[in-house]
């Protein structure tokens, strides 16, 4: 019996330089195989992907959910549909100055709460604004997922075939090839050793050091940006929990915060 897995490398802000890239591939028994690449340049065909018939898998690259202590600070709902609601009326600007309040007259160290998944994997908050705006992909994508209704295990289990879990690429990237560059942005910074360790990461997949087998093309290597490369890898971790007992979610893991596929403890 084979399932359909998909993995997506979000953005906050798709465009034609910088889409949404959606990976699909197909689970046959211990084998994972590359079908395809979709790239969305507005939230509207990721909208589309949540609407479409299961059943389906989905690892999705950017965090589900804010830390309780945060919320509780705020006096919102700890209940996951409670905040996504609460988030999905709020405009992006008006997000960004809650964040930026929040934030401003508190005291060095307790400005940005990390959620226990966030500290196991080494992420950083769900609250942050700059550097790599991950507080901008929440408000982007949570709205969606409560408005779609897809199964979220955790936080809004259901019966629904189709089934989103939260992913981080670079948790298994590490994993496989450890904490070498593999990918860059920016043009004038890209390099051959990031190449390299594309190819090695590619080549781990491939080898079955992940616990499965994955069959891809080698020239997913070829883009620096690696946007096919971190799918691909959520496309893993998806597949990884959905074989795990209760997604690889630990018992006592907070139903207010979320779990990010692939934690370890």
């Amino acid at each position: 019996m084979s399932q359909r897995v998909f993995g997506i490398d979000f953005t906050s802000r798709p465009t034609a330089a910088k889409p949404i890239t959606c990976v699909q591939t197909t689970l046959t028994g211990d084998v994972l195989r590359f079908d395809g690449i979709e790239s969305w340049t507005s939230f509207a065909e990721f909208d589309a992907f949540l609407a479409s018939d299961g059943p389906w898998i989905a690892g999705m690259d950017f965090p589900f959910g804010q830390a309780r202590r945060f919320l509780e600070n705020l006096g919102w709902p700890t209940q996951w549909s409670g905040y996504a609601e609460r988030v999905a009326s709020l405009s992006r600007p008006e997000w960004r100055q809650l964040l930026d309040d929040y934030r401003r007259d508190r005291p060095p160290g307790d400005k940005e709460h990390k959620r226990e998944t966030d500290r196991i994997t080494g992420a950083v908050s769900s609250q942050k604004l700059y550097g790599v705006p991950v507080a901008l992909m929440f408000y982007e994508g949570v709205p969606r997922l409560w408005r779609s209704k897809v199964s979220i295990p955790l936080l809004r289990p259901s019966d629904d075939e189709r089934i989103a879990l939260e992913a981080y690429p670079g948790v298994l990237a590490r994993e496989l090839i450890g904490r070498v560059p593999y990918k860059q942005d920016v043009r004038d910074k890209q390099n051959q050793a990031q190449r390299e360790a594309r190819q090695r990461l590619l080549e781990a997949l491939c080898n079955g050091e992940a616990g499965l087998t994955v069959s891809a093309p080698g020239d997913l290597v070829d883009d620096p940006k690696a946007d096919t490369l971190d799918a691909l890898l959520c496309a893993v971790q998806a597949t990884k929990a959905v074989r795990s007992p209760a997604f690889g979610i630990p018992p006592d893991a907070d139903q207010a915060e979320g779990w990010i596929a692939a934690s370890v403890r």
